[in-house]
């Protein structure tokens, strides 16, 4: 679907009915690279409805000329809050670049948001400042990395760190299909202004009492797990896992982990 007024178009898919939950992709992909993985964990009994959004520049959202940094973005994700789910309590859930937003969800509405979810977290927007583990491969497959293009190999091999066919089905189904779409432009200006890090302490809020959920890849050299681990003085009901054999497409390559913990903190939130 898409929403559009004076200030802001985006596309965005709903699921379920009942208290609202935003999803946010991280940057690059769009909305699919949520859906697919967080579709199969609800129930009908949960209660949840799903927003599942495009952000600006990425899958079927437009760019816009007015943002121009990460405060923007936070904006762009505020002004479809105001739009779908106004006043209304909500969970969030955020991979990667969108837990960084998510975190800015937590430090504008505080009071309305009812539980978190981190899957991959950026903690740091400033890569260079990262504590990153090296780059290591829990399994590979030769025959299939023969099989993709220069290109596919390059993309798949950069982050997955279990590289067998059926991370990279789901991989080329669910990432490559939304960094196809994505204004390459548009998020190269994102970072080229200096502008990604927020200009404030996005960390800065009360403590935050309420279901939370942080999962980090082990192998994860993108973002890391470390830098996460300092959330959780701030989030006090939040279960933390580094998972093994797991790196920045976590939800691919450990499915049974992320389902039940996942589950377990909807579980939580009922």
């Amino acid at each position: 679907m898409l929403y559009s007024n004076e200030y802001i178009t985006f596309n965005y898919e709903e699921a379920g009915a009942g208290m609202p939950m935003l999803i946010i992709h991280g940057n690059g992909p769009d909305h699919r690279m949520m859906t697919a993985c967080m579709e199969p964990v609800f129930t009908p009994d949960d209660g949840i409805r799903r927003i599942y959004v495009d952000l600006p520049g990425m899958g079927q959202s437009p760019a816009a000329d007015w943002i121009s940094s990460s405060d923007d973005m936070l904006k762009a994700v505020s002004l479809m809050v105001e739009a779908l789910i106004p006043g209304e309590h909500f969970a969030v859930a955020g991979e990667s670049y969108g837990g960084y937003l998510a975190r800015g969800l937590v430090k504008e509405y505080g009071p309305l948001i009812e539980g978190v979810f981190l899957l991959c977290p950026c903690i740091i927007a400033d890569s260079d400042k990262r504590d990153l583990p090296s780059y290591e491969v829990a399994f590979s497959d030769p025959k299939l990395l023969e099989e993709l293009s220069a290109g596919e190999r390059e993309e798949f091999t950069a982050n997955c760190v279990v590289q067998n066919r059926q991370v990279w089905t789901r991989f080329q189904e669910e990432i490559m299909s939304g960094l196809n779409l994505a204004d390459e432009g548009f998020m190269q200006n994102l970072r080229a202004n200096g502008g990604y890090p927020f200009t404030f302490d996005v960390d800065d809020i009360p403590p935050f009492d309420k279901p939370s959920l942080i999962l980090t890849g082990r192998q994860d050299s993108v973002v890391g797990y470390k830098d996460a681990w300092r959330l959780m003085d701030t989030y006090r009901h939040a279960t933390f896992a580094a998972v093994d054999r797991a790196g920045h497409n976590l939800q691919l390559e450990q499915v049974e982990l992320f389902n039940s913990l996942v589950r377990e903190w909807l579980n939580r939130l009922g």
